[in-house]
């Protein structure tokens, strides 16, 4: 769960995993640490139609979430860290 300074998002203030409740770094308003962030739009044929859910998640919450997949996900490195 993302929290900014003002309703534009112009400064990020805090980010807290939804996961596990953990405050993640945010100095400066830049994140210094690995979060997984979600954005899942659902359309129509979904049970969810017109739902936008957005959530974050530690490192340590995606890794947990993501040895349960039975397809592993997808890896490939990145060309430039922002």
């Amino acid at each position: 769960m993302r929290k900014y300074l003002d309703e534009n998002k112009n400064e990020l203030i805090s980010v807290v995993c939804n996961g596990c409740g953990k405050h993640l770094l945010v100095e400066n308003g830049i994140l210094k640490e690995g979060c997984f962030e979600a954005d899942a739009v659902f359309g129509y044929f979904s049970k969810k139609d017109g739902q936008i859910h957005s959530f974050d998640l530690c490192e340590d919450c995606y890794d947990k979430m993501i040895a349960g997949f039975r397809i592993p996900e997808q890896r490939r490195e990145a060309t430039e860290l922002l």
